[in-house]
């Protein structure tokens, strides 16, 4: 395969590749500022367009779940950009009501597309409408918060935190439901549901990644994994079901190749 953005290479790190939805579109984002979008075809993969956001390296970038949006996070700013493909238009949402973070990096969407969950500093949680992108609510994890995971329903919300503990949120009343200990880690580092809502593996700054049943998580205090994933010498940084959760991928950005499939 010919690279996916061969007509306009990053000048700068790409943190951000996404395939569209549903069309035969991959986006890149990255610290030049820019998101581009380039049309699959396996040819030429030709850019449909690029947006320029001014002074603002990307921190990350996705795809709304209908496809129409681009959301964008930056490095170091308190706000971020909406693009909106079908009007053409970026728009930026300077302040959220309701929520006082310096730098708001981090975020996860609802599958459902309803819900937009920023993970701010100290802990905090910030629950809004993916519509109007007004807060909802605001939850707080015990510590710092490092990754956080909707459930492939949307009804749920697991937290990770810096301490290793992980928390379950009603989305719709925005209460704990439960909590446990992940096994041996000394810091959360990612997390992630499977499609079919079984499984749940975790990420830690050792390297390793914990599989848990989605019943022993919320049952147990100190569930034990189903298996614990010793690959990765360095810290597990990225952690992904596939849609049919056969494969797990894990790896690390602190080294070169350090990508497994389980």
């Amino acid at each position: 395969c010919l690279p996916a953005n061969q007509e306009r290479f990053a000048n700068g790190k790409l943190v951000t590749v996404q395939f569209h939805p549903s069309a035969q579109v991959v986006m890149t984002a990255g610290h030049d500022r820019s998101v581009s979008l380039f049309q699959v075809d396996g040819i030429r993969n030709p850019k449909i367009q690029s947006i320029y956001l001014e002074s603002f390296p990307i921190y990350k970038a996705r795809f709304s779940v209908d496809g129409e949006q681009v959301i964008a996070t930056g490095t170091h700013h308190s706000m971020f950009f909406v693009y909106d493909m079908m009007a053409g238009s970026i728009i930026p949402i300077p302040k959220v009501r309701g929520v006082e973070e310096k730098f708001l990096r981090n975020f996860e969407l609802s599958p459902d597309g309803s819900f937009m969950l920023l993970i701010g500093t100290s802990g905090y949680l910030h629950l809004l409408s993916m519509k109007t992108k007004e807060l909802i609510s605001t939850m707080k994890v015990n510590g710092r918060c490092t990754a956080s995971a909707f459930t492939p329903d949307s009804s749920k919300i697991y937290s990770y935190s810096k301490e290793g503990e992980v928390f379950i949120w009603d989305v719709r009343s925005r209460k704990c439901l439960h909590k446990f200990e992940d096994e041996g880690s000394l810091e959360g580092k990612c997390i992630a549901v499977s499609k079919n809502n079984q499984y749940l593996a975790c990420g830690s700054s050792s390297g390793v990644v914990n599989l848990y049943t989605t019943d022993a998580c919320l049952r147990e205090n100190r569930p034990k994994p189903v298996k614990a994933i010793m690959n990765l010498v360095t810290s597990a940084t990225c952690v992904t079901f596939n849609p049919t959760t056969e494969i797990l991928a894990v790896a690390s950005r602190d080294t070169d190749e350090a990508v497994k499939l389980v």
